[in-house]
Order: structure tokens, then sequence, then C-alpha cells
């Protein structure tokens, strides 16, 4: 699956993987529902993940998102570099001089559902 590959190299275990698995299955029957439709399970899927590994998280997001290019990618490692420096009550450099957005602006390319805005704010690793 996605997540398997994702995490492919990375130091996840498989009691990891079926950590993350049993989480998002709680958040899904959570919700209530009697269907769910994959995008839903998609963006229960990229919290957890981040707090696992962030750069299965990002190999993730990239196609689940749909990233375009390093632009994309380079936002998603500012915003993520933004909200561990909030945690930690630091104050970070942007590793780009260009405006958050500027790259998905430029490309004429709109914003897919919730985006990573929209996903709950877990700690970081």
């Amino acid at each position: 699956n996605g997540v398997r590959k994702a995490c492919q190299g990375r130091p996840v275990s498989e009691d990891d993987l079926a950590m993350l698995a049993q989480e998002v299955e709680e958040t899904i029957r959570a919700l209530g529902a009697a269907e769910i439709e994959a995008h839903e399970v998609g963006l229960a899927i990229l919290a957890p993940l981040r707090r696992l590994d962030v750069v299965a998280y990002l190999r993730f997001a990239s196609v689940y998102q749909a990233f375009d290019g390093l632009g994309d990618f380079e936002e998603a490692i500012d915003l993520l570099r933004r909200q561990q420096a909030e945690q930690t009550g630091q104050q970070t450099i942007p590793a780009t001089v260009e405006p958050i957005g500027a790259a998905r602006k430029r490309s004429g390319r709109r914003p897919r559902g919730k985006g990573l805005e929209g996903v709950s704010q877990p700690r970081l690793l």
C-alpha cells in the first residue's frame, strides 16, 4: 500500500505500521459514518504518519496531494519547519526567500482539498 511504500527505507517497523493503522482505524470509527470516502482515509493517515516519520509523511503527502514540483515540496517543508518552531517556541529563518504559495501561484495550480493546512497539528518527531 501507499503508506508502506512511503516508509520504505525509513526506520519504521512493522509494529509502527500496525499502530499507525490502528490509530487511523480508530479515527475513522470515531466519525461514526457507515461509509467513508478514500479521501477521508488519506486525511486520517497524514497526521499519524507525520508523527511517525516526517520523511515518510512527505513522500505520502506528495503523492496523495499530487505535488507538481519542487515548489510544493519547499512549501510543505517550510510549513513543517514553522510548525516545529511554534511547538518548541523557537523562531526559524525560512529555507527559501519565496513566500509560501508563490510556487503554486506561478503554476496557476489551485490548492486541492484541505491541503497540509487542513491537517491537525501533531507533534513532530
